[in-house]
């Protein structure tokens, strides 16, 4: 067969490859102005065991190619490989005129005999040796976006086998060279993975990875076929760079909207100062009473309206039952609760682990079939490997939506699967029962996406810690933590918005939490004499960092701060949102460090795609140096400049040369303050 060369190149990126019935092989790949791929040893793009035999596009047979391009600049590259009884096609995205790069692929079983699959590696890239450190996070409860830099003269694994896919390390690195310049890769996969980095004989390094082959097994039938977990590469001259093109690529083609979510809405939740000991009818009517003058758009009912009709019930017992409301807490049913909300004109938010099964959930007993088991044993949900668990789902989250008036899903999830379920007698094998799980929770989110499109669905994992492409592809939003202490809030933003646009990713201002035994820094109280008016522009500014949330009690608010939240939400709407939707998003400082340790200012700037104008964050955290100079970055150096603030700052006139040069200088500044200024 004559060679086939094939050519997904743009003007940021060089993507050539060359195929033959003899093999195939990735010939070239650049951008940011480096040359990524390992000259001396061939690339092969992906590889799996089958069998026990090692199987890659160099010892596949190539059968031809189809490719298109979708009316917003995509091209979609389709290669077709057989082996002894099966088949493989492996799909190559690449994004607009982005630096974006997408692998997966389809493996069938073409054989009359099942076929065990292993260790399956939708990339397996051999890279140059001249990237000499890997970036990336690792993520638990509370410390989310926790960084770690590796040299890379060993083997390095990153992985998670929790369950979740950013408790562990987080689905997301960068490799840089000296020059600074980056390669990154993401695992759009919300279970467990893994991804490898090897060294090469030739001084390179091989990159592969995406499902983890940990307590991994996949028995395929005759006839039956999988899907791959997609990875995904992004290239610039620098992390602002690399940021950008993955916020630019999601929001045109990967994140879902509603008219809700597209606003970038301001929420309100119950859970921290009531949780479910104190939350009922009446204490949810008066704070959405008391939402609808502040501009709050969203009021959402978290956990503790289900189950057993009893105030004192635990809600994580009763997961899993939510065809029962908790009558003694909601007297007058979750219906009437959101009509009020809409009455007041805003939306409903009801919270719902789906997945979650409490240790006396009602529906275990009556559905003992929907139980995840490992060797017997529960691991603290349903199956959604088991079609039958995943209609019942959406069956479930269809309820919330029609007879309550959901317009919000909340979707937690807060428990370790591990390597899931083992059973034998739901649809799925012995060794990919949380695979499978993973793909059915998402056929349920794409089912409900389709017959009810405007309902936003929120990912929620503990917090922070399944936040990954695949679930960010199915929801609106991603919650980023559980504790909302203002420093921890610089860091995990900062990190998450590596890989995620800020429209996409939900936080609270520092919440007040009726937990009597609250993390470290975790002690928010409005009425203490020390929060003034300066110290609550600071919490709430950094809450505008991404789409803005609260966890108040609103009644007990101060009389100031009331007042003072409503300019805040007045400002968010008119100034701030279309920013959080629509700029490139520049961190102007090193990541804030929770321990108090390292940064100890924090900038962030944002620039509209047009240039026209930028919106500058500046705060000044406990412990920071008395003064800092704050230099911008993109701007034209011969336009003028006019800076202006929102509390009444004198507008100034400076050139975009002294902005980048010079910067400038925050000296009167306290700590605990900030400033929000934009530029003209």
């Amino acid at each position: 067969m004559a060679k086939t060369a094939i050519d997904l190149s743009n003007h940021r990126l060089t993507l050539r490859l060359a195929a033959s019935g003899q093999g195939f092989t990735l010939v070239a790949l650049s951008a940011a102005g480096a040359d990524w791929l390992d000259p001396e040893t061939p690339s092969s793009l992906f590889s799996f065991t089958a069998d026990e035999r090692r199987w890659d596009a160099h010892r596949l047979t190539f059968g031809g190619h189809d490719e298109e391009e979708t009316p917003s600049g995509a091209r979609h590259l389709r290669l077709n490989f057989t082996g002894p009884g099966l088949g493989v096609t492996a799909h190559l995205v690449r994004y607009g005129d982005e630096p974006v790069i997408e692998a997966w692929q389809k493996i069938e079983n073409l054989g009359d005999a099942p076929i065990r699959f292993a260790a399956i590696d939708s990339l397996d890239l051999n890279l140059t040796g001249a990237a000499t450190e890997l970036f990336g996070y690792t993520g638990d409860w509370g410390s989310e976006f926790e960084p770690k830099r590796l040299a890379l003269d060993t083997p390095i694994r990153l992985e998670s086998r929790s369950g979740r896919s950013s408790k562990g390390d987080h689905p997301w690195f960068a490799l840089s060279d000296s020059a600074g310049r980056m390669l990154s890769g993401a695992v759009a996969w919300s279970g467990n993975w893994a991804l490898r980095f090897d060294p090469l004989a030739s001084g390179g390094r091989r990159l592969s990875g995406g499902l983890n082959d940990w307590a991994f097994f996949k028995d395929l039938a005759p006839g039956a076929s999988f899907t791959t977990v997609p990875v995904v590469l992004a290239f610039g001259p620098d992390l602002n760079a690399v940021s950008q093109s993955y916020a630019r690529v999601g929001r045109r083609y990967w994140y879902p909207s509603t008219p809700t979510s597209a606003k970038a809405p301001v929420e309100w939740n119950h859970w921290w100062p009531y949780e479910d000991a104190e939350i009922n009818e009446a204490v949810f009517t008066a704070n959405v009473t008391a939402a609808a003058p502040l501009g709050v758009e969203v009021c959402t009912l978290d956990a503790g309206w289900f189950g057993p009709s009893d105030a004192g019930s635990l809600w994580v017992d009763h997961r899993g039952d939510w065809h029962l409301v908790n009558q003694d807490r909601f007297p007058s049913g979750l219906r009437a609760l959101g009509d009020q909300v809409h009455a007041r004109g805003m939306a409903f938010g009801i919270w719902c682990e789906i997945e979650g099964l409490g240790a006396e959930a009602q529906v275990a007993r009556e559905h003992p079939e929907y139980v995840a088991l490992r060797d017997g044993e529960r691991i603290g949900s349903v199956c959604f490997g088991n079609p039958a668990v995943q209609e019942w789902a959406y069956q479930t989250l269809r309820h919330l939506i029609v007879d309550f008036g959901a317009d919000w899903i909340k979707l937690d999830y807060n428990l370790d699967a591990g390597a899931g379920c083992n059973r034998a007698d739901h649809g799925h094998g012995a060794g990919d029962g949380h695979f499978e799980h993973i793909n059915g929770y998402y056929a349920v989110l794409e089912r409900l996406r389709r017959d009810f499109p405007a309902v936003v669905l929120q990912a929620c994992s503990s917090g922070g810690l399944r936040i990954d492409l695949g679930l960010a592809r199915r929801t609106d939003l991603t919650f980023l933590s559980d504790p909302d202490w203002p420093v921890h809030d610089l860091q995990i933003f900062w990190g998450a918005s590596t890989m995620l646009a800020p429209n996409v990713l939900l936080h609270w201002t520092y919440s007040q939490w009726r937990n009597i035994n609250p993390p470290p820094y975790q002690t928010f109280d409005p009425h203490d004499p020390t929060v003034t008016r300066k110290v609550w522009d600071y919490l709430c500014r950094i809450s505008m960092l991404n789409v803005f949330g609260l966890s108040q009690k609103l009644p007990d608010l101060p009389a100031w701060m009331i007042e003072r939240t409503l300019e805040h939400i007045a400002i968010y709407k008119a100034h701030v949102r279309r920013f959080i939707k629509e700029a490139d998003l520049f961190r102007l400082t090193a990541q804030p460090q929770r321990s108090g340790h390292g940064e100890r200012w924090s900038a962030f700037q944002y620039s509209l795609p047009d240039r026209s104008e930028h919106l500058l964050f500046v705060f000044r955290l406990p412990g920071a140096e008395p003064e800092r100079v704050i230099r911008l970055v993109g701007l034209e150096p011969e336009r003028a400049y006019s800076i202006g603030g929102f509390d009444g700052e004198a507008e100034r006139v400076v050139s975009g040369r002294e902005l980048m040069d010079e910067g400038l200088r925050f000296a009167d500044m306290l700590e605990e303050h900030s400033a929000l200024l934009i530029l003209r």
